[in-house]
């Protein structure tokens, strides 16, 4: 019997109509997210009406990079506990589970695919949501109404996340992570101790910083930062439909022809 393979297939929707035809032909050629929009180091972030810097948009990167490349030389090998180094040393590509079309936690949620930052309401946001093009085509969200965390949160893909306005940067803790993810695809093992606080800063017009602190006692020897660097789509970008779940990927921005129907992937 022929051994049948997770299908991948490309789906065409309407919400197609949305996208720049010219983006498309680029992206069904395998590139992920928009195209960024030319840098504009003198053009300053906007701000909405309440006095805050408007972060919302169509950004890519800002989490895609593994996390070594983003320390000194041997630093990584200094931070991680002598379990975490054994770990990560036993794993490889295929068995990222972000791969397989599982959540890839607070930090990937930005790495990759496109994804789109709101503030919910414009005015005196309580929620920042974060909607992610590619994986699981899913979304985190950042209460910003001065809630407390949970005394004892249940562990989940995002976490609970609160934020706070630290002047132009926003600040972003998040605790009651699960551990069924990989930090970054060089596969980094963390714990259900892991303490994350981002600083979100839009340097200008088309950049925005994102400054990570990590700390785990159950897999780190100390707390440590790294830093992202996440781009604007140009105009009118938008995100688009992407749906992958087991491994099956259906979506345009995966870059993928269809199979004939009836056929599977040999």
């Amino acid at each position: 019997m022929r051994r049948l393979i997770p299908v991948l297939l490309v789906i065409v929707t309407s919400t197609l109509a949305l996208v720049d035809a010219q983006d498309l032909g680029r992206r069904l050629g395998g590139a992920n997210g928009p195209t960024p929009t030319e840098a504009t180091p003198n053009k300053p972030a906007p701000k909405l009406a309440d006095g805050t810097v408007d972060l919302s948009g169509v950004w890519t990167g800002g989490g895609d990079r593994e996390i070594g490349t983003l320390l000194k030389p041997g630093e990584l090998d200094t931070i991680l506990l002598p379990k975490t180094k054994q770990l990560m040393a036993s794993r490889n590509d295929g068995q990222d589970p972000y791969n397989y079309c599982l959540p890839g936690g607070p930090l990937r949620i930005t790495g990759g695919f496109a994804w789109r930052l709101v503030q919910h309401p414009t005015v005196n946001a309580k929620y920042i949501f974060m909607l992610q093009e590619g994986n699981a085509h899913t979304y985190r969200q950042i209460f910003m109404d001065g809630r407390p965390h949970p005394v004892d949160p249940s562990p989940t893909w995002y976490g609970h996340s609160i934020g706070r306005w630290d002047g132009d940067t926003l600040v972003v803790d998040t605790i009651g992570l699960n551990d069924r993810f990989w930090l970054d695809g060089s596969g980094i093992q963390h714990t259900e101790q892991l303490h994350m606080v981002e600083r979100w800063t839009r340097t200008d017009f088309t950049t925005m910083r994102r400054d990570v602190t990590f700390e785990d006692p159950g897999a780190f020897t100390r707390p440590f930062t790294v830093t992202y660097t996440a781009r604007l789509g140009v105009p009118e970008s938008e995100i688009m439909e992407y749906i992958c779940i087991e491994n099956n990927q259906y979506g345009l921005a995966q870059g993928l022809q269809p199979t004939p129907a009836g056929e599977p992937v040999k």
